[in-house]
């Protein structure tokens, strides 16, 4: 194989052709391992937010009266509505204050871009502000954000990013409106979209750092709750042994969330069941050695088979990090081609 050939590779397609906006990913030297590049991609800064944001609730169940909280960070009247409105949803366990959050919100807010950092149900302290758990199946909050924020500000485009379990939720979201306005672009960065096989890629023994990692912070939260809301939730020691994700799913997720058992919700909760209904912009961004994202042979062909997605799968990249050998703020690859294909997705809308 000649090197040529091996770099094509390495920013596969796997369909028909590169679009313009992509560059080719080289991993930062010797972080080529997967598990390295997620890792040292989790702790290594992002450049600083210059403008602070405004907190706000957003209210996503009125039958509950559950509540998720946003950081707003608004271009000046009386732009504002004609700008580009990103809606940043973060991946399990993470929060609006993740490091790739606000990495992403830098890059927009310089691009002249509205950004909404949204928390996830319970996400970045806010467990008081609803009764539920939060779940993969949860795109409806997302779409009850988006309204929120149309209807207050008359915005007229609104693209969606979501990293990991927050590529899920969107890719499931864009499929469930298909080309349902103000949405009109779509970015998932490492989405889980096939729940089940990355539940148990989780319980891998290669992997089983990062499964304890979710696992300390889910059993965490879940006592919160039951402290909170005593009487919809038993105590922990109730619910037995939670070892894997697989059964946290099945003990508590489906107990608590309307799912039969963790299958159920694993089928239910999953965008690989709705992408082929996409229908606006949408990028893609999958790395082969991601340690415990996998990806089902029919939900690939779904992907290529969409002519709204463009998927893009690396030889390298490890999980929502893709250090690359550009210096500076550049080594967050990921971010800048997100931001690529958001200008060019803004341009086709304005039919350029």
């Amino acid at each position: 194989m000649t090197r040529e050939t091996q770099d094509h590779q390495e920013l596969a397609l796997k369909s028909t052709g590169l679009p313009g906006w992509i560059t080719r990913f080289q991993a930062h030297r010797g972080l080529s391992n997967g598990h390295l590049q997620t890792i040292v991609g989790n702790y290594l800064p992002r450049p600083p937010l210059h403008d602070a944001g405004v907190a706000e609730t957003v209210e996503v169940d009125p039958a509950d009266g559950s509540r998720v909280l946003c950081h707003c960070h608004w271009q000046p009247e009386p732009e504002r509505a004609r700008r580009l409105t990103l809606v940043l949803v973060h991946g399990l366990e993470g929060s609006s204050n993740s490091r790739y959050m606000q990495g992403i919100t830098a890059r927009a807010w310089d691009a002249g871009f509205n950004a909404i950092r949204m928390n996830m149900r319970n996400c970045g302290g806010t467990d008081a502000l609803t009764p539920t758990l939060y779940h993969s199946g949860l795109s409806a909050d997302v779409g009850a954000v988006v309204r929120h924020y149309t209807r207050q500000y008359g915005l007229e485009r609104v693209a969606l990013v979501g990293y990991s379990m927050g590529g899920n939720l969107v890719l499931k979201l864009a499929g469930e409106w298909g080309n349902q306005a103000p949405l009109c672009a779509v970015a998932a960065v490492c989405p889980a979209i096939d729940l089940a096989v990355g539940a148990d890629a989780l319980h891998e023994p290669l992997n089983r750092g990062y499964e304890w990692n979710f696992l300390r912070g889910l059993k965490a939260r879940y006592a919160r709750k039951q402290e909170l809301f005593p009487a919809r939730y038993v105590p922990p020691a109730e619910i037995g042994p939670v070892h894997s994700i697989r059964q946290f799913d099945h003990k508590i997720v489906s107990r608590y969330c309307g799912f039969r058992d963790a299958d159920d919700y694993y089928f239910r909760a999953a965008s690989a069941r709705v992408v082929d209904r996409v229908a606006v912009p949408t990028f893609i961004l999958q790395a082969a050695d991601d340690p415990f994202i996998r990806l089902l042979p029919e939900t690939r062909a779904k992907l290529l088979a969409n002519p709204h997605i463009t998927f893009v799968e690396t030889s390298h990249g490890g999980h929502c990090a893709y250090l690359g050998r550009d210096a500076g703020e550049e080594i967050h690859w990921a971010e800048a081609m997100v931001m690529r294909f958001l200008a060019a997705a803004r341009g086709q809308a304005h039919g350029s």
